[in-house]
């Protein structure tokens, strides 16, 4: 098994059924996303590029987008930045809670910038 997926099926619940299930959102809007064991983290690559990490940290899953600059503002009040400037993210502390609307529809996002130059 990769270490990814065992970082994964370790977390207790309810954290791991959020992160299968956003698997699952992922695998789906980016079929050529491939799963990758970076910095002790399940991160999602296409290619070389990064498009995400999966985070289970206190009492939520964390899925953190590196290029959220080249995200919509219209997505600001779904994000979570905390002190950070780059990276953003999407935080959810139940099954019931993960919007795969607003995941899939930032997905989309920063996989159409692909060719921007913080991709190269």
């Amino acid at each position: 098994m990769k270490p990814a997926d065992v970082y994964i099926l370790n977390k207790p619940e309810p954290f791991k059924s959020i992160m299968m299930h956003v698997q699952a959102v992922i695998i789906h809007t980016l079929p050529t996303a491939e799963l990758k064991y970076k910095w002790k983290l399940p991160c999602y690559y296409i290619g070389k590029r990064p498009i995400c990490y999966i985070n289970q940290s206190k009492d939520y899953v964390d899925i953190g987008f590196w290029h959220s600059a080249y995200i919509s503002k219209k997505f600001d009040p779904y994000l979570v930045s905390e002190k950070r400037k780059i990276v953003k993210s999407l935080r959810y502390k139940t099954l019931e809670g993960v919007n795969d609307a607003v995941l899939m529809d930032i997905l989309k996002e920063v996989y159409e910038h692909k060719d921007k130059s913080f991709w190269r």
